[in-house]
């Protein structure tokens, strides 16, 4: 029989424990763990999370996923998304395009979003993480923690019943809206609903409907939706529901899409996974507390309007996974971990607004190709910047108002360096560690942990000009400046020495 009595936890045992293994946390722990931290993951569920959930990968979600290594997995298992089929009383009505690529949006190698399973992104990011040498443990529920000026505590019950304690340098919640990481640090998640129709998603095996359109069934009870899973004979259901009472079972699953489709019930063969939301707003009010912080749903909640929840999730933990690198690893100081939420805080706010509008306005069949195009500026999230940052700074003497500036995602254009040409720029950033362009000037001394690259010619010294541009590992601009002066305090404040320049 299992012993339910908390052991005394020793020195930390690891240096980042995630609470959470869905895509905010298992991107988390692979960035983490491929920088030598030393990550475990725990899961309260037995096993990782059933269901097609958040499907759609936008263009900067794969471009960070590129950069951890799993985006030819990624890649195999996905598809780009078919086109939308509108049906009326049993008859096809046209095909139109959800999303229309935007000309003047930021140069990217992954320009549309891809389409993937919830589940599969999962698997694949899981096999990265063993990968790495990160852990994970499912079936183990954090159930209470407590944190000193060194390390953090946490009490994990396992679904035997047995409970342990583990200790950590940092905790990082990523359990999801209802998190038991923030409750027991007694943030409140505060919002509203704004009168959101609540709605059901559900995994569905249907006889009768082709695979290669995203079908949609308008109608005033609400529209809905099925869209082919690749690599699966699934068809993701998606349907708002017009009241406040409703069960989801596989029996209402398949009375919806009888009701509101020329589908019959027994066409729909099997109902997997399944689950009714009811869709708010709102965020943490902070992300923050000591040594444990908050990431993705727990940090802040929105409806899946534009197919940004889980990518919001993966951006957090982009940005928070090298700051907590630079702590753990190369010693920069605590307070580089503030600019995580003074970062991340305004970009969900943002994507808070705009889930919730297009959450309102759904999937219009009416003017589709303005809708379309609508959403392909706005949803592609590779125009975040950080430029209110502390930790961005631009200190060129001339630089263009319209132009590329600290805080920045640096544009991934084609170039010429010293050693060659290169297809694009992110070939040159991708891994860990920051990186250091001259370009059209000559490079400084470079201390250890800082990659240099002088930059002669192409697209990319156009578009950037003359100086000094300091890469973050997640691709921001960090500093921009002429001479190397202000270099030395910029990298002290993220825990790389001055080296002998």
């Amino acid at each position: 029989m299992p012993d339910p009595t908390p052991q005394t936890p020793q020195r930390p045992a690891m240096d980042v424990l995630v609470v959470g293994a869905g895509p905010t946390g298992l991107t988390l722990a692979c960035d983490l763990a491929r920088r030598g931290v030393r990550t475990h993951v725990i899961e309260a569920g037995d096993r990782l999370l059933a269901g097609s959930r958040g499907k759609s990968l936008q263009s900067r979600t794969m471009e960070v996923f590129d950069d951890l290594g799993v985006v030819d997995a990624l890649r195999a298992g996905g598809s780009f998304f078919p086109p939308m089929q509108t049906w009326r009383d049993g008859e096809r009505q046209g095909e139109w395009q959800l999303i229309e690529p935007d000309p003047r949006a930021p140069a990217s190698r992954h320009p549309r979003p891809w389409l993937v399973p919830q589940w599969r992104t999962l698997d694949i990011l899981r096999e990265r993480l063993l990968d790495l040498g990160g852990t994970l443990e499912c079936g183990a529920r954090l159930t209470s923690l407590t944190q000193s000026g060194t390390q953090v505590a946490a009490e994990v019950t396992h679904s035997d019943g047995a409970r342990r304690l583990v200790s950590a340098r940092y905790l990082v919640g990523a359990d999801g809206s209802r998190s038991t990481v923030r409750e027991s640090l007694g943030i409140a998640l505060k919002g509203e609903d704004g009168g959101l129709r609540s709605a059901v998603v559900a995994d569905v095996r249907v006889r009768g409907l082709d695979r290669d359109h995203w079908h949609i069934w308008p109608d005033p009870a609400g529209e809905l939706l099925l869209c082919p899973l690749p690599g699966t004979a699934d068809f993701q259901l998606n349907a708002k529901i017009t009241g406040e009472e409703f069960t989801a079972t596989p029996e209402t699953v398949r009375g919806l899409i009888a009701a509101r489709t020329h589908l019959t019930s027994e066409a729909v063969t099997d109902v997997g996974w399944f689950s009714f939301y009811r869709p708010r707003t709102a965020m943490a009010e902070r992300f923050r507390h000591g040594r444990v912080l908050l990431a993705g749903d727990a940090a802040h909640v929105h409806p899946p309007g534009g197919g940004q929840g889980l990518n919001i999730g993966v951006q957090d933990a982009y940005n928070l996974g090298w700051k907590l690198g630079q702590v753990v690893r190369c010693h920069a100081p605590d307070a580089l971990l503030d600019s995580y939420e003074v970062e991340r805080r305004a970009a969900a706010a943002d994507t808070l607004n705009l889930s919730t509008r297009l959450y309102r306005a759904g999937r219009s069949t009416q003017d589709p190709y303005e809708q379309a195009r609508y959403r392909g500026r706005v949803c592609h999230l590779l125009s975040v910047h950080y430029r209110d940052s502390e930790l961005s700074a631009d200190a060129r003497e001339s630089r263009a108002a319209a132009g590329v500036q600290a805080g920045d995602r640096v544009p991934d254009l084609p170039c010429v360096t010293t050693k060659g040409p290169c297809g694009n720029l992110f070939e040159l950033l991708r891994g860990p560690d920051f990186t250091l362009l001259a370009v059209n000037c000559a490079p400084p001394a470079a201390p250890a942990g800082l990659r240099t690259h002088q930059v002669t010619g192409g697209p990319l010294a156009e578009e950037l000009g003359t100086g000094l541009f300091l890469i973050r590992p997640d691709q921001h601009i960090g500093l921009a400046a002429d001479t190397a002066e202000h270099l030395d305090r910029y990298l002290a404040q993220v825990g790389l020495g001055s080296g002998d320049m």
